[in-house]
């Protein structure tokens, strides 16, 4: 992946994961846009980045996505590159019956990067270097059972990104996925923001950017914390990686 010069568009780009790649492909001489629904969270990130645009948009509507997609095209022609971050996390009891959570989930996780693609992808392709990164997680390999459907929709973010790859070979467009470990955000609610067992955020970041810059032809971007997870079933190992993994976080009552 370029660098520098490009103008990146990041969706969920107002906290998390969404925010620090926001803030280091900026540090790194980038036009960067960020996207997302919460207009406070998205000005805060701005305002401590000057220079850095951003505009709000919920990605669990179609319409608006369309909408969204052509003002992108329309006010940043030189758009090359976008990361594909937005997403929520609930648990979730199957026993319930109740398929609110389920239903909000498939359609900002998975949907909403399908819809902005299919959206963008005129202009990505007319772009002599261009780049999709989606997000996916170390979640997708190896599914923490108290959160099935946000595992599943990033099982399927990890399908979906092979597909796009495979599809998009003979073009200019670059496919990358991103594959985070648990890491110290708000994603599951503020308690994960100080859990001892996340990532700090700083070093996530500070990981990837590393990976990018060293590793310019990798297609999948694996910090060493993310590894065991998304080599657990080619170890031979997975039913006890799994079932290991999950009692420990039954017990713990913590999402690991």
């Amino acid at each position: 992946m370029q660098m520098q010069n490009n103008t990146i568009l990041i969706t969920g780009g107002g906290r998390g994961i969404g925010r620090g790649l926001a803030e280091a492909f900026h540090a790194e001489g980038n036009n960067v846009i960020i996207a997302g629904r919460g207009k406070k969270a998205l000005e805060e990130t701005v305002a401590a980045n000057p220079g850095m645009k951003s505009t709000v948009v919920d990605f669990t509507d179609a319409d608006a996505i369309v909408r969204f997609a052509n003002q992108i095209k329309n006010d940043y022609p030189a758009l090359n590159v976008v990361i594909l971050n937005a997403g929520i996390m609930r648990t979730e009891s199957v026993q319930t019956g109740d398929l609110a959570d389920a239903e909000a989930i498939v359609a900002t996780n998975l949907l909403g990067p399908i819809r902005l693609t299919a959206a963008l992808l005129p202009i990505l392709i007319s772009k002599p270097h261009a780049t999709i990164m989606t997000v996916s997680s170390g979640l997708a390999f190896v599914p923490l059972a108290a959160t099935p459907t946000y595992c599943a929709t990033k099982a399927a973010i990890h399908s979906y990104t092979q597909s796009l790859r495979y599809q998009l070979r003979q073009t200019q467009v670059e496919v990358l996925e991103l594959i985070p470990p648990y890491v110290q955000t708000e994603l599951l609610g503020p308690g994960q923001l100080t859990d001892p067992n996340a990532m700090p955020l700083k070093d996530f970041i500070s990981e990837t950017m590393r990976i990018l810059k060293h590793y310019p032809g990798i297609t999948e971007i694996c910090v060493e914390r993310v590894k065991p997870l998304r080599g657990a079933e080619a170890s031979g190992n997975y039913d006890t990686v799994f079932k290991m993994f999950n009692d420990r976080a039954a017990s713990a009552h913590t999402t690991l």
